[in-house]
């Protein structure tokens, strides 16, 4: 059985693309996460086909955009089944607005988007914000925690106070995973896996060392080895 905890990114431009992916990772994983790149083509129905196959799907659309629309979009992705998470942005009324629009769908997790991985204390300055990164996520998973969603999506470094702020059953996504056989890319705030599931992370997602490594079935397995010297 694959770890349940690793999500694989399906971060390519078509879906025979996709499919090939997944053939070629096989059993070594059970979770995958359809971006924006694969909703631009076939993502809706590349997710329901995945569902069908018994396999899990994170939909990172990181939903942003007035409560109306956000609440309807939510809506509409819940009745499709497709989704077991579905993330939108960590704003108080975006994060309000996908839970009604969840409402009679319970299954469907809502996860609130901290603060992009790719970013600096410097990026955040340019975007004109006052808070440096680590008190913005703290300010974004405290206000995630009293909208009453599901978790957050947070780098590795901010596990470990999402975890605390948020218990024991709040779920921490962590993006930005690389082992250290790996490169770290444009992930600015990175870590190990055994690392990130240590801070407290609940989910790992993990997608240029498995999806362009020469064998990616052998790679993702070598990451789930590492993962399962980490209990839950």
């Amino acid at each position: 059985m694959p770890d349940s905890r690793l999500i694989v990114p399906l971060d390519v431009q078509t879906r025979g693309d996709a499919e090939a992916l997944v053939e070629r990772l096989g059993d070594a994983v059970g979770f995958y996460k359809i971006g924006l790149q694969l909703l631009a083509t076939d993502g809706m129905a590349m997710a329901r086909d995945l569902r069908q196959r018994g396999r899990r799907v994170f939909l990172d659309w990181k939903l942003h955009d007035i409560g109306t629309t956000v609440e309807k979009a939510a809506a509409a992705i819940a009745a499709s089944g497709a989704a077991e998470m579905l993330t939108v942005h960590a704003e108080p009324q975006v994060m309000r607005a996908a839970l009604r629009g969840r409402a009679g769908s319970g299954y469907m997790k809502i996860l609130g988007v901290t603060v992009l991985t790719s970013l600096t204390e410097d990026d955040l300055a340019d975007l004109g914000y006052g808070l440096g990164v680590r008190a913005l996520v703290e300010r974004r998973i405290r206000q995630a925690v009293d909208a009453g969603i599901d978790g957050v999506v947070a780098s590795p470094r901010e596990a470990e106070m999402a975890r605390r702020i948020g218990g024991k059953d709040f779920l921490v996504v962590t993006p930005g995973v690389r082992p250290d056989w790996a490169k770290a890319d444009d992930q600015a705030r990175a870590a190990t896996p055994a690392e990130a599931l240590a801070a407290g992370a609940s989910h790992l997602v993990c997608g240029r060392p498995i999806t362009t490594a020469n064998n990616p079935r052998e790679a993702a397995l070598r990451i789930s080895a590492e993962m399962g010297g980490v209990v839950e």
